[in-house]
């Protein structure tokens, strides 16, 4: 009988160290490995709004862009043709199609005189765009207006800036004036075309000469000047 009670007892702690044993495995079977959820993406919605402030000169198509790197045009250098595109014919769809371009908008017609155009334009999960705005003037040969590779990186949802364009001379097509070769309604002759002829760089422009103003073979008159600034545009971020 003595020899008995050492068996029972190790058989009792042999069924206990298996119970326990076929516990820690039914743990480890129940716990679930969770994959953190990604952050939900943050849009950054900008709404810009351009209002012509000139006198006689509708705007073609506004072209808006939004961007990290780099300028559509600098002071003193040569004119992409994307730009000679759009400052001598006002098209701007190679300029929305540059490689740097992340988001884009346009309107779909001319802007005339005091004519106001909003458009929104949204990115995500970039806090620091840069924002070019672009048109051209159609009563001239080669001039163009916007405001290039302007930070929104300071704008938090609900507050705006206010930025003004200049008007530039693409330096890509003589300031003649003459019939045929302006694009808009003064003239509805030629846009672009491919030689260059002018500077063959980016300046001021120096502003409209005219019939009126002694120009023999203009087809501008004096309303067709102006000053600068020629547009104003209004960034609000909505988003």
């Amino acid at each position: 009988m003595t020899l008995m009670r050492p068996i029972v007892k190790n058989a009792a702690l042999a069924s206990l160290i298996l119970l326990g044993l076929s516990a820690c495995g039914s743990d480890n079977d129940d716990m679930e490995v969770t994959t953190p959820l990604p952050p939900a993406p943050v849009n950054y919605t900008y709404e810009i709004t351009v209002t012509n402030l000139t006198n006689a000169q509708p705007l073609s198509p506004i072209a808006i862009a939004l961007h990290q790197a780099g300028n559509f045009w600098v002071v003193g250098e040569s004119a992409s043709n994307a730009l000679e595109m759009l400052a001598e014919g006002g098209d701007n769809s190679a300029l929305l199609a540059d490689s740097s371009v992340i988001a884009s908008a346009t309107s779909t017609a001319p802007l005339g005189s005091g004519g106001r155009e909003t458009l929104n334009v949204t990115i995500q999960d970039i806090n620091d765009a840069k924002l070019t705005v672009a048109t051209m003037l159609v009563n001239t040969n080669d001039a163009f207006t916007g405001v290039d590779a302007v930070s929104l990186a300071s704008l938090s949802v609900g507050s705006s800036m206010s930025l003004y364009g200049n008007v530039y001379d693409s330096g890509t097509e003589l300031n003649s004036e003459a019939i045929g070769t302006i694009p808009g309604p003064a003239d509805s002759g030629e846009g672009f075309n491919e030689p260059r002829e002018d500077t063959g760089f980016v300046s001021m422009h120096p502003g409209v000469v005219s019939m009126d103003d002694g120009l023999t073979g203009s087809v501008l008159s004096a309303a067709h000047k102006f000053d600068n600034p020629a547009i104003m545009v209004k960034v609000t971020r909505v988003e």
